[in-house]
Order: C-alpha cells, then structure tokens, then sequence
C-alpha cells in the first residue's frame, strides 16, 4: 500500500508532496482509497462533504468504531502526515481478520478531504463540513490563490457541492474515532516506546495580517519618502517570534503575499499568515494580542494601516478521559508497558469530531520530529508497531 500511495502528488523538484484538495493528486488519492476498501470487500461511500468511507458491517447500525485520517498535504508536505493513517488503518483491518477477529461493532475507515488547508487557507474542511463547524455559506465563500470557490473545484473534481453541510446524522452513526498519526515532535524520541497516546491539543488559530502602504518606484523614491509595508511586516515577523518566546508559545508567520510583488517596486501591500498555538487559550490570546500591538505600533512609525482578520480558530481540545483510558488498558492488557500520554500543538481532524463523538489518537514515534517537510520520516518498525497497537485497540473496541 506505501508503495503504491507514494508517487502520487510528489514533486520531482523537492521530493515533498503537493497533494491538494480537489487536484488531479487528490483524485488519484481517492482512487487509491476507493481500491483499497474495494479490495477488502469493503462497503465505499463517499460522502456530501467529500470524506471517504470504507465500512465493514452495517454502516446505519450505529454505535461505530471508526479510525482513518487524510491523504491531502501542506505545500511540498511529508508522507506520514496523514497518509499513515489511513494507510496503517487498512493494514490494522488485515490484521484483525488474521487473527479471526469478529466484530460485533460495526467498523469503518475514513479519508477526510482537505484536512491540511493548503488550497483554501482554512484546515479540516472536510471534518468541520460534517461537524457543522463549518457552514455551507462560509464554504462557498472559500477561494484558493486563482480565485477559484471551493464549489466551483468540487464540481470540476467531479463532485456535486450542492449538498455540503452539517451532517449530524452520520455522526450520530460514530461510537468512537479513532486517529493514528505520526508524532509531529520529539517526545516519544529517545524513549521506548513506538507509540503513545494523544492527550490533548492546544488551541491553535490562523490570523491574516494586511500591511497596507505606498507602491512607488525602488530606484526613484527616497527611503525618507517611503510608506513600505515590507518594513512593518518584517519588524512584525520578529516580534512574533520574541513574544511566543517569552510566553512560551508558538508563532510562525509561514505565508506571504506581496503586491505588486516587482523586483523595482515599493509594495503597496503586504498580507502576511501567522499560525500560533499554545498550551492554554490565556497564554494563545496573549500572545496573539501581543503581535498585533506591536504590527500596529510599528504600522505608525511607518506610515502603515494594519489590520488583523482571524481566518480560522480551534479552542484546546481535551480528549475524551474515558476513551483514552480504555485505549490505555486494551493496550496493556495487549502486553505494553504503560505508554507516554502526550499533548500536541498539531490540529486534527480528531479534534474537530470531539465536540461530537468520543475521539481519540495514537501517535508513532518521529525519530527527528521533523513534520510539514520531504525529511518527515519514521521508522518502518514503529509504524509497524502502530499497525499492531491500532489492531488490538479496534479489537477491544469492536470485537466485544
């Protein structure tokens, strides 16, 4: 399955994947998915929202054990972020049926779409479309860099947007979710253990920052005369990093936009993306508060209008207590040592289910940590213990 999966939206100049939303990449994921569930013998559906279904039993019987996870990427993105979840999620399946498994549960495997955001600047569309975090209104109003709607790259996928929405009868159908996904961090590295289980994840959000001044001519224009915005976003890029630090945060200014965006001319705009998280909303708002005081304070000795827009926001998620204690004792009575409990900064689609199913997640171990890049790796033994760990959590879930 790896094997396969692997060439699909990877770019020969950088190894890294583009694997985007509604892309002739996605469809080629999608109809690596569609083989797979088909293979197994494999109840497929694809849903309103463009998430992928593969189920095992009656998928209207309720009370379902569901795992899975999403085969999009972020811009020139690694091969385990998403991906090895779904991939370990069929395997998972394969190894319960060698062992003679039966489930009294219905199960089922999904594929969320566009779980990464790289298209349309807003993560998880696909999860937040069914949770009803989204609504059909504001996903119209979603364009990619072309200007291209969300609708208009559905139906030219192939897919009718006209349904999109709210889907709370298919979640009424979901027991638990559960994710497995490859450590986006260092905290299982080291260690003995191959997997753990998520705790928590931060807060996290996505802000647009507008840097708007004078366009004007490079060669012709004294610095004294200038309203550069480029000035104010850069003092801005390092405040952010200054303030995460002293709060002990995360902020990445990660996406820009410049126009007119010539070598010889002074910008008229600029119009930068910070992402920042933290441990607690207190620290996350701070933070944030913080980075716009000083964009603005710097906006007024350049002679620069700022304004912040807030694009996208996800409060702390606390994983089910329970769930993640049941996963904790399936596993130790699988014969593990008792596993590292871990928080994440990263958002998942696990996290937007939350507020509406018991969700939880399995981490395998990332030797480097690194995530969101070609060298995102992990070894084949630790995703092969995931694999074993994901089997007997579904066993104890489903085959009661």
């Amino acid at each position: 399955m790896w094997r396969d999966l692997a060439p699909i939206g990877r770019a020969a100049d950088s190894g890294g994947y583009r694997r985007y939303a509604w892309t002739e990449a996605d469809a080629d994921c999608r109809t690596w998915f569609r083989a797979q569930a088909e293979t197994r013998g494999l109840a497929y559906e694809q849903d309103r929202n463009g998430n992928q279904w593969a189920w095992l039993g009656d998928p209207t019987a309720g009370d379902a054990v569901v795992t899975g996870s999403h085969l999009d990427s972020v811009p020139d993105g690694g091969a385990f972020d998403g991906p090895l979840g779904v991939v370990s999620s069929f395997a998972a399946l394969d190894e319960l049926r060698a062992r003679g498994a039966r489930p009294t549960r219905p199960l089922a495997i999904v594929n969320f779409g566009d779980e990464e955001g790289a298209r349309f600047g807003l993560a998880c569309v696909g999860s937040r479309l069914t949770a009803g975090q989204l609504t059909a209104e504001a996903a119209h109003r979603l364009r990619d860099a072309d200007g291209l709607s969300l609708p208009q790259a559905m139906e030219r996928a192939g897919h009718d947007p006209e349904g999109i929405g709210a889907d709370p009868e298919r979640l009424a159908r979901i027991g638990a979710f559960v994710e497995l996904h490859v450590e986006q961090g260092r905290a299982l590295a080291g260690t003995e253990h191959p997997v753990g289980i998520a705790s928590a994840i931060w807060p996290h959000g996505r802000w647009r920052f507008d840097f708007r001044g004078e366009a004007n001519h490079a060669g012709t224009t004294r610095l004294e005369d200038r309203r550069d915005p480029m000035l104010t976003y850069a003092n801005t890029v390092l405040a952010a990093r200054k303030k995460a630090r002293l709060a002990g945060a995360l902020a990445t200014f990660g996406k820009v936009g410049v126009e007119p965006n010539g070598v010889n001319a002074i910008p008229s705009l600029v119009r930068g993306w910070l992402d920042s998280r933290a441990a607690d909303q207190d620290t996350l708002d701070l933070v944030v508060a913080e980075i716009e005081k000083a964009a603005v304070e710097r906006g007024e000795r350049d002679g620069i209008d700022v304004t912040v827009t807030r694009e996208s926001f996800t409060p702390v998620v606390e994983f089910e207590h329970a769930l993640r204690d049941e996963l904790g004792r399936i596993l130790a009575k699988a014969g593990r040592a008792e596993l590292p409990v871990l928080g994440t900064g990263a958002g998942h689609d696990a996290g937007i289910l939350s507020g509406a199913v018991p969700t939880a997640m399995l981490f395998v171990r990332n030797p480097t940590g690194v995530s969101h890049s070609p060298a995102e790796t992990a070894a084949e033994d630790d995703c092969l213990a995931g694999v074993t760990a994901l089997a007997d959590v579904l066993e104890g879930l489903a085959c009661r």
